[in-house]
């Protein structure tokens, strides 16, 4: 059966996004933005959500455009299905119906999206003709140790004078389609990478 997909509240998408998405996981929340959800028989199934770049740096470095020059430049930041959905609805399906609701409540030039190395290389991306361009930089972020000798990341400020740990930071395959035949890419775009696991991994 065809999914509806619709506009949600970011309450509704942390109903899925809480409990199955990896990422909303470790870092214990998400962005909102415009959030998407798709319904089979009126249950929340899956779950899309854009939102303006989380590093507008990044898209300086893609198009040359400067922070106030973005809009329009949206980042699929969140993408998850419930654990029953399987034979239900197929996410790729559902990214495209999302995003062509995007595209009628807003200008939309172009979209990033990342695929965590650690858990999926994007097949749901290829799959909707986004292009590649390979992985992000290697980079490290620093964890501070905590009184019972666990680790939590740190997301800002200064580290001087904390104890902890740097550890390499997961690098993501790098994804984008283009709406805007006035943008132009930076970044060189390179073939499909492929690997073994060929599902998304909630």
């Amino acid at each position: 059966m065809k999914p509806i997909v619709k506009q949600i509240s970011k309450e509704e998408a942390s109903s899925l996004l809480n409990p199955y998405h990896y990422l909303t996981k470790e870092s214990r929340g998400f962005r909102s933005g415009y959030n998407y959800g798709a319904f089979v028989n009126d249950k929340l199934l899956a779950v899309c959500i854009f939102h303006n770049p989380s590093v507008p740096e990044l898209v300086k470095g893609c198009f040359g455009l400067e922070r106030k020059e973005q809009e329009g430049i949206f980042e699929l930041g969140r993408l998850v299905k419930h654990p029953d959905a399987n034979g239900n609805l197929i996410l790729s399906q559902v990214v495209a119906m999302a995003t062509k609701e995007l595209r009628k409540a807003t200008e939309v030039k172009a979209i990033l999206s990342y695929a965590d190395s650690r858990y999926h290389t994007g097949y749901i991306y290829q799959a909707l003709n986004f292009k590649y361009y390979g992985l992000t930089a290697e980079r490290s972020d620093f964890w501070f140790e905590q009184p019972d000798g666990s680790y939590i990341k740190h997301t800002r400020g200064k580290v001087k004078g904390f104890k902890g740990i740097w550890k390499p930071r997961a690098r993501k395959y790098r994804y984008l389609m283009i709406f805007d035949s006035a943008l132009q890419s930076k970044w060189e775009q390179e073939n499909y990478p492929k690997k073994d696991n060929v599902e998304y991994k909630n």
